[in-house]
């Protein structure tokens, strides 16, 4: 691995803006993005099934009954390790085993996304990143929180090293990201000169 790597995991509840962050960083900062639902996405392909989130929620549960809870981070680890870019962003960081098996990298940084529920709401039912997000419903949104994949997400905050506000517009969603990157490349600067 070469040295002044920088990996980043963003986490955050649906709609909060992780695609956002992630998609920023990558082309802002040529890095290489990773995401946790990846693999599922495309395995769900195969299996010609709908990515909507049940589906998605099932197939995690299935794969980390049979292979661990931690299959997926160390599916997630791997791939940034081997990556051949400086900056990794690895979306969709969702629960404390995620961070135990990533953390163990000292060139890994969290960075937890936060959004108003509402105004995730109003973003989830515009994105369409999900067969069932146009039609959903606050009583389907709020019932996906309950989701096995997303009640670990709100206890990943205390465990960020920068946690990002994307309640106001995306130049100040923008401003934040950058702030962070800016410290994150001067800390992976510092380790190169170590």
């Amino acid at each position: 691995m070469k040295q002044g790597k920088i990996i980043i995991g963003v986490a955050g509840e649906m709609a909060s803006g992780k695609d956002t962050v992630t998609r920023h960083i990558v082309e802002r900062y040529g890095g290489r993005e990773f995401g946790f639902s990846d693999s599922l996405r495309d395995l769900l392909d195969r299996l010609h099934m709908p990515k909507d989130r049940e589906h998605l929620t099932r197939l995690s549960m299935a794969l980390r009954k049979e292979f661990g809870q931690d299959v997926l981070a160390r599916i997630m680890d791997g791939d940034a390790k081997e990556a051949a870019e400086r900056i990794v962003v690895i979306d969709g960081v969702r629960r404390p085993t995620d961070i135990e098996i990533l953390g163990k990298n000292p060139e890994f940084s969290l960075v937890y996304v936060e959004a108003d529920f509402m105004i995730r709401y109003e973003r989830i039912k515009g994105r369409g990143q999900n067969a069932d997000d146009a039609t959903k419903t606050i009583e389907a949104f709020k019932a996906d929180h309950l989701l096995e994949t997303e009640v670990t997400i709100p206890a990943l905050r205390s465990e960020a090293d920068h946690i990002i506000n994307n309640d106001g517009t995306l130049e100040v969603l923008i401003e934040q990201v950058d702030a962070v990157m800016d410290q994150l490349i001067d800390e992976a600067s510092r380790r190169e000169g170590a």
